[in-house]
């Protein structure tokens, strides 16, 4: 007997920068008995992939894993509130307080899954007048599966892998297996899609040959170094073929073609990747970006195609509510409590999580550029002209915050904070309609999850080769540096702060334990009054845990004991 699934609704599921894709139809009563009948219902069912990765990573009402990254890191503590404990356990790896912390997260990243399966299983069901159209929504499906269970894989270490989207209790995959799909899914992708330089303003936030190259690197270093071997598994491209390997130089060739093919490159200057550095900011008087370049050379990039040093990005929605419409709540959960704006700006506010810790600033060096271009100091005038200690209870408080995804404000033309010219108050400047006057929503500022730098970086890596490294060192003005691991280490460090990677940096290189347990004994305030941060035997809970999170308890109980939690959790 035929199997017949019902389709996940495509309605209100829309991929903001892909225009030709948003007048869908609404797909609630469609099935795989009548639907995708054609190209524009497969490309209709490859849109909803992508809504369902981009909640994967910027829904509201759930953790992802670009922040549990950053709050796990020895770059950031938890803060918040007195009322936000579940953020403090986190980096003290405690679940007690919400077992289920990560359900939506888990719900995401499966529903981003099975309609990618849904997807490859009726790709050769409908007629294609083009083989390269059929060939690059396949391979954009491969990349999103491959992304998801990186993203699983990275989280919670090990997972259910359904192939198919075929109803399953599924175990745990082992390691092996796991990496072997994620390496086999991202080669599908690198060979079904085109060469085309760097993808197009108008697909802006779809994946490319490129992009699939750098997550291939990327999930090579994180299985190699933290499973400490010398190659990854392949599985098998179908059944009953054979099994391959994945090997280092492989990888690098792949980097390398992304590096020399792809069209991506590092911008002139640092700070024109970050919002921060948009005209009216600096227009308005942001004293620190005219006393850091005076000549005015630093203008933000953009989000419209204009910033070709992004590898891929998740695209949030410009007009967002609080039932989840596509935003980017990241800006919301990292900028500054409850302070007045005019003291802040050009910052705004939000719910104060991830207070950058001082060491991070304190090891930086000072001369490189970067520190002060991914960190505000409320101590500098420059940067803000009337900080407020202990806002709102602010909790592991240490006067520094990071500055790359924060909520950014502009002037009308009376000087008051609101919209101007297309931009408004607590958001970053967009290019849409007017967003809600809620300072919680309408942020929504691009989420990028590769960029060439780190592409830059990896070849460095593998290849154990300076001149990469070198590369971007001299974008900020820095002299060059014989390779070396530490080297390497450290400019990954400050080139790539707070930007999701420095965790998984920690535990694949084998040295999280020694630098989560420097966050023990630094000074912070919790509501003005003076203390030190404790995060517990950290040492400890990444021997029990291998430093991943746990699966949440009800999906756990709902697989009847075929499910098991993660150890030490």
């Amino acid at each position: 007997m035929k199997k017949i699934f019902l389709v996940f609704s495509l309605a209100g599921l829309l991929l903001t920068g892909c225009e030709n894709f948003l007048d869908t139809d609404n797909l609630t009563q469609k099935d795989t008995s009548n639907y995708p009948v054609d190209a524009e219902e497969m490309s209709a069912l490859l849109t909803g992939v992508y809504s369902a990765a981009q909640a994967m990573e910027l829904d509201p009402t759930s953790i992802c894993q670009f922040v549990v990254a950053e709050i796990m890191s020895d770059e950031r503590f938890g803060g918040g509130g007195p009322d936000d404990a579940v953020w403090a356990d986190l980096e003290r790896f405690d679940n007690t307080t919400n077992p289920n912390f990560f359900a939506n997260t888990w719900s995401n990243a499966y529903s981003t899954i099975f309609r990618a399966n849904m997807l490859l299983r009726a790709i050769d069901t409908i007629e294609w007048e083009e083989q390269g159209t059929r060939d690059y929504i396949a391979g954009q499906a491969h990349f999103m599966r491959g992304y998801a269970f990186l993203y699983l894989a990275r989280m919670f270490g090990t997972a259910p892998m359904p192939l198919t989207p075929d109803p399953v209790n599924l175990p745990r995959a082992s390691a092996d297996e796991l990496f072997g799909q994620i390496g086999s899914d991202f080669l599908a992708a690198i060979d079904l899609m085109p060469e085309t330089p760097r993808v197009a303003a108008a697909d802006r936030g779809r994946a490319t040959k490129w992009a699939a190259e750098a997550f291939l690197g990327r999930a090579f270093l994180f299985y190699t170094g933290y499973y400490k071997k010398e190659s990854m598994p392949l599985a098998a491209a179908e059944e009953g073929a054979e099994a391959g390997t994945l090997t280092k130089a492989e990888v690098i060739g792949h980097l390398e073609d992304c590096i020399n093919n792809s069209g991506h490159d590092l911008l002139p200057r640092f700070e024109s990747l970050w919002p921060y550095s948009n005209q009216y900011t600096r227009e308005d008087g942001y004293a620190w970006l005219d006393s850091v370049d005076p000549d005015g050379e630093a203008v933000w990039a953009g989000e419209t195609g204009g910033n070709i040093e992004t590898v891929f990005a998740f695209q949030p929605l410009a007009n967002i509510g609080w039932d989840y419409e596509g935003g980017n709540m990241i800006p919301l959960y990292f900028s500054l409590r409850e302070q007045g704006e005019a003291g802040i700006f050009p910052y705004g506010k939000g719910w104060g999580f991830g207070p950058v810790s001082s060491e991070l600033w304190n090891s930086w060096p000072n001369t490189d550029p970067r520190r002060e271009g991914s960190i505000i100091d409320v101590n500098n005038k420059d940067e803000m002209s009337d900080f407020k200690w202990g806002a709102d209870n602010q909790q592991h408080e240490t006067g520094f915050y990071q500055k790359k995804y924060l909520a950014v404000n502009v002037k009308d033309e009376d000087g008051s904070l609101g919209s101007r010219e297309g931009y408004i108050s607590y958001s970053r400047p967009f290019y849409g309609p007017t967003v809600p006057p809620e300072f919680e929503l309408g942020n929504t500022q691009d989420l990028v999850t590769m960029r060439f730098a780190d592409v830059l970086l990896m070849a460095a890596e593998l290849k154990g080769d300076a001149a990469p490294l070198n590369r971007v060192r001299a974008r900020v003005g820095l002299p060059e540096v014989a390779y070396s691991e530490k080297a390497l280490q450290d400019e990954r460090r400050w080139e790539l702060a707070f930007e999701g990677q420095r965790y998984y940096d920690l535990l694949r290189w084998g040295i999280a334990a020694p630098a989560l347990e420097r966050q023990n004994g630094v000074a912070i305030q919790n509501a003005t009054v003076p203390t030190t941060m404790n995060v517990g035997d950290q040492t400890g809970r990444l021997a029990e845990t291998g430093g991943f999170m746990p699966v949440p308890n009800s999906e756990v109980e709902l697989s009847a004991g075929v499910l098991t939690q993660t150890p030490g959790w």
